[in-house]
Formats: structure tokens, C-alpha cells, sequence
């Protein structure tokens, strides 16, 4: 079986949703000399009095030269994004996690700031651990670490002091660190004190907390694909994963963003052309291009002839619970309905074995091709010496498409340190919880102890975050890069970037009218992105 193919994962599952009914999308992230969009989609000069002035950015890389392994993770300073929507409303089973709640433990705001170190309580613990150890007039008193220092069980002393009455944020970290030191004990006990913190029905830290103990655990028990035998959520009915799917798509806007921001450049790709063909990487139930063509059958002077490729994968046909025939049955009656004359290719394949013949490119039509949340799943050179993902980005450069859409989650994750990793994904997924846990659009009510919730949390999230945590190698599959790293894959490969239009935008801004304030857009680099307060989270960028 394929690398892409182990693991059910969230994002993949999420845009296999909005292919069902008229749900499901999937997200993407950016970084680096960020503007801020105004409600007309132009860069803000004047921020008004509700907004801060903000700053956000990642390091130039104008003057400087970095490998994929070196390349610097996205920075934000500040409070970034500049707020365009408003008017928002609002693992595992719960009787396996504690309810408790530490006074002290971090609650979500809109001031948070996200990616923190161990915090000055950590580093202060353990200079006291020094200090008592070496005792007074020691060479740390000057700053410097000792080897009698470098020999101390840290975690250990840790413990004794009281760790216990740390953010749960940073407990997370240390464990994760005494993890990655191989103190396996200290790394346990960790554990046991988290298990007393976490609650899959608690506030957003609380519940991610819950869902990273459970990689924790299953990386200190065993590794590889053994990995979601441990899971204690269980693999859901193809019927109850498209509902939780559903639930994910409607409470948070990162995937309806995606969808819709990627149609559009299509569409405009699309404009004067009267044959064209759509190679979409992760069809799932086809939804996103139902909207397209109802939009291309209102063009003025008729809608074109339209070819639609929909690559498959054993997670799009177990959401489905069904083959790509169904996809092409849905699709082709919506054409009909419509008046736009249609054509449906299968290729029931993962994007690890794709060829130029799957794909059936015509001489003389458009194409279009759409890379949902699905690259960051092929593996690269730091776990094949075929490194697929580049040998699938120089592939479709090969059709000469009008255009390529690319939408991935804005985080780092791919050839991290474990410690480092663990770390990227706290970071990013504590945005998406906070975000999760806002008022919610259309009058829906999904309180935190909601089973319907707590599923859709546990089993279209959950899964990627114990894959980041728990899984090595081939077996790792959620494997994300920043849009930095995209843009040198892309460039390395021959594209250049086709900054997004102002249609773009407001379309985008139409999806996030419904949600809270909290949610950002802006644009960088020519690519659109969504953030959750000081926190780009998804990107959609378009290549030529």
C-alpha cells in the first residue's frame, strides 16, 4: 500500500465531504510580507478604530538562501491580520478523560499569541534545579551549563518541584521534550499529569490537550502504522464520517474558504475558452465542482464542453462508501441540469503511483488542475529517493495546465525534530480549536459536551494530530509545509505564481460573513490566506 494511502486523515477527509452534499472544503495557509485586505479586498492604508495596526511577516528571503531543510518557518508578530468578517453566531470518549480543570490552565482569547517556548516558570525551574545541585558560586551562576549540569535528570527535578502547576500548554512541550531526550520515566509521569488536565469536552486547550496526550502515548507505546490500532476513537460507518465531516465544514470556514477561492480562479482560467478539463487530485464526492458548473452555465455566449479527471484514494472511496462512478452519476446530472455538455474520467489511484496516461490530457482544451490539502500527503526527499512530491509537481507542469490551484494548511511540520514538530502542531492546531470554539454561523448550536461535536473533533482532526506526533517514516503522513517551501517546489519546477484576483477576494469575503470577527484575510505574495487572529492557517495560491 501506498504512503499516501495509510493513515484516514482529517484535511483529506474534510474535502471528501464537501463533495457530498454542498459542504465540505479544504484549507491552506501562507507567510512572508503579508497585506492586510480591507472589506473591498485592497490593502488597508488606515486602520479603522476597532482595528489594531499590525504587523505581519516571516523572514525576507530576498538576501538570504535556504535549503528545504534550513527554510524558516512563517513568524507573526503582533496582532496581523486586519478583521473583514463580522456578525458571527455562534479522544476519544469522554468518560476515558478527565473533567478536571486547573485554575491556572490557559483559556482561549483573542490576545493569545501562538508558537510560545517553554515558558520563563520552565527555565526558572530548572535554574533552581542547578542551583541547588551545584550550589552557590557555581560556574551557572554565570550563565553557563556545566556538564554536572548536562547529567541532571531535569524532568525528573522538575517534577519534585512541581510542574504540575504549569500552563498545560507547557506541560505538553516538556513532555514532548523529555520524550525526544529518551528520559521515557519523566516522559510518563508527564502523562499521568496530563491525563488529569485534558477533557475532550473542555476548552479548546483542554480538548487538543486530550487528542495530543494520545499521540504522546501512542509514540511512547509503538510507532508506525500500528499507530491507529491504539486509537481509542473508533473507525466510524462511511455514513457517520460524511455527517461528522459535515459538522467540521460548517462550524470553521478553512475549507469552504479553500473550495471557493480555487473555483474562482479556475473560472477565470476558464473565461474565453470553450473545451476544458479540470484534474482535481482529491475528488471525494465531487461537490466543488458543482458550483462551477452552474457558473459556467450562466457565461455569456454558453458554457463550454467540460472534462472533469477526479483522482482517488482508498480514503475518498470509504467516505464515499462507494467507487468514483458515483461521483461521475452526481456530476453528470448536475451538468445536464444545467445545459453544459459533460465528460467524467476515473482514475481510482493514489497520487503516489499517477502517471501522465492516468490522466488523459486532450490536445486543444484548458486544463485546470486543483491540488486540495493532498501534496503535503506525498513524500518527499527526506523519505523517498523518488521523492514523490516533486516528481507530481514537474508531472503536471509536463501538461501545460492555464492554471493550478494549490491549497495546504499554513504549518511545518515535514522534516522537523520531533520535539520542534510537536511543537509546530500545538501551535496550529490551538488556533483551529480556538477558532472552533466561537460563535458559529446559520443559528448552529454545538455546545462543547455535543457528541455530534466531540466526534467530528476526534475523528476529522484528531487523526492528522496523532499521525504528526506518533508516526515516523513511511508512516508519517501529515507531512505540511509553509507556502514558502510550496513556492520553491513550484518555481524549482517551472510555474510561476498567478497572483489571485479581486474576484477572489470577494468571494471569499461573502463565505466569511458569517463567521467571527476572529478570522482574517489577507493576501502575500500574490496568494490569498486565511488566518484565525495573529495566525495564518490556510492559503490558496495559483500557478502558471
Amino acid at each position: 500500500m501506498q504512503t499516501s494511502q495509510k493513515p484516514r486523515n482529517s484535511g483529506a477527509a474534510i474535502h471528501r465531504l464537501y463533495h457530498q452534499s454542498e459542504q465540505i472544503e479544504p484549507f491552506c495557509l501562507t507567510g512572508s510580507h503579508f497585506q492586510i485586505l480591507n472589506n473591498n479586498g485592497y490593502p488597508n492604508t488606515i486602520t479603522s478604530r476597532h482595528q489594531e495596526t499590525s504587523i505581519v511577516t516571516s523572514q525576507s528571503f530576498n538576501d538570504q538562501f535556504f535549503t528545504l531543510e534550513s527554510s524558516p518557518a512563517i513568524e507573526i508578530y503582533n496582532s496581523p491580520f486586519t478583521s473583514i468578517s463580522s456578525n458571527s453566531r455562534s479522544p476519544f470518549s469522554p468518560q476515558n478523560s478527565s473533567q478536571s480543570c486547573v485554575s491556572n490552565l490557559h483559556h482561549s482569547s483573542p490576545e493569545n499569541t501562538y508558537g510560545s517556548p517553554v515558558s520563563n516558570e520552565v527555565e526558572q525551574a530548572l535554574r533552581e534545579v542547578a542551583m541547588e545541585l551545584l550550589g552557590p558560586g557555581s560556574d551557572f551562576e554565570d550563565g553557563s551549563i556545566t556538564s554536572s549540569f548536562e547529567n541532571v535528570n531535569k524532568y525528573h527535578k522538575m517534577l519534585q518541584m512541581g510542574i504540575s502547576n504549569l500552563d498545560l500548554k507547557q506541560i505538553l512541550i516538556t513532555c514532548a521534550h523529555a520524550m525526544d531526550d529518551g528520559a521515557k520515566e519523566d516522559a510518563e509521569a508527564l502523562m499521568e499529569i496530563l491525563q488529569t488536565k485534558v477533557s475532550v469536552t473542555g476548552d479548546p486547550i483542554q480538548r487538543l490537550g486530550a487528542y495530543m496526550l494520545e499521540g504522546l502515548r501512542a509514540r511512547q507505546l509503538s510507532s508506525g502504522s500500528v499507530i491507529y490500532k491504539k486509537l481509542k476513537c473508533y473507525e466510524p460507518s462511511p455514513k457517520d464520517l460524511m455527517s461528522y465531516m459535515s459538522i467540521l465544514y460548517e462550524i470553521c470556514p478553512y475549507y469552504k474558504f479553500a473550495y471557493t477561492s480555487a473555483n474562482v480562479v479556475i473560472k477565470e482560467a476558464f473565461q474565453n475558452e470553450t473545451h476544458v478539463h479540470v484534474i482535481d487530485f482529491l475528488i471525494a464526492q465531487g461537490s466543488q465542482w458543482v458550483q462551477l458548473i452552474e457558473d459556467l452555465a450562466r457565461r455569456p455566449g454558453g458554457p463550454p464542453i467540460l472534462r472533469v479527471t477526479g483522482v482517488d484514494d482508498g480514503d475518498s472511496s470509504y467516505a464515499r462508501d462507494g467507487g468514483l462512478e458515483l461521483v461521475g452519476q452526481r456530476l453528470a446530472k448536475v451538468a445536464a441540469a444545467n445545459g453544459v455538455q459533460f465528460e467524467f474520467h476515473a482514475a481510482a489511484i493514489s497520487g503516489s503511483d499517477v502517471n501522465w496516461g492516468n490522466l488523459r490530457v486532450q490536445p486543444g482544451e484548458a486544463l485546470a488542475v486543483n491540488f486540495p490539502y493532498m501534496l503535503h500527503h506525498m513524500p518527499d526527499e527526506s523519505v523517498s529517493t523518488v521523492n514523490h512530491r516533486d516528481r507530481l509537481i514537474r508531472l503536471v507542469k509536463s501538461l501545460s495546465p492555464k492554471v493550478v490551484t494549490l491549497l495546504e494548511q499554513e504549518s511545518n511540520t515535514n522534516t522537523s525534530s520531533f520535539s520542534k514538530r510537536f511543537e509546530e502542531a500545538l501551535d496550529y492546531y490551538t488556533a483551529m480549536f480556538e477558532s472552533i470554539d466561537t460563535k458559529l454561523p446559520k443559528n448552529i448550536e454545538l455546545p462543547r459536551d455535543d457528541r455530534r461535536r466531540i466526534s467530528a473533533e476526534e475523528n476529522c482532526v484528531a487523526r492528522d494530530m496523532v499521525n504528526i506526533v506518533a508516526c515516523e517514516d513511511t508512516d508519517r503522513v501529515e507531512r505540511h509545509e509553509p507556502l514558502d517551501k510550496w513556492r520553491f517546489r513550484f518555481q524549482a519546477a517551472g510555474f510561476t505564481a498567478s497572483p489571485v484576483s479581486h474576484s477572489v477576494v470577494q468571494a471569499v469575503q461573502g463565505v466569511l460573513s458569517e463567521y467571527s470577527e476572529g478570522y482574517r484575510l489577507g493576501e502575500r505574495d500574490g496568494a490569498v490566506v486565511l488566518g484565525w487572529m495573529n495566525r495564518p492557517m490556510v492559503t490558496c495560491s495559483a500557478w502558471r
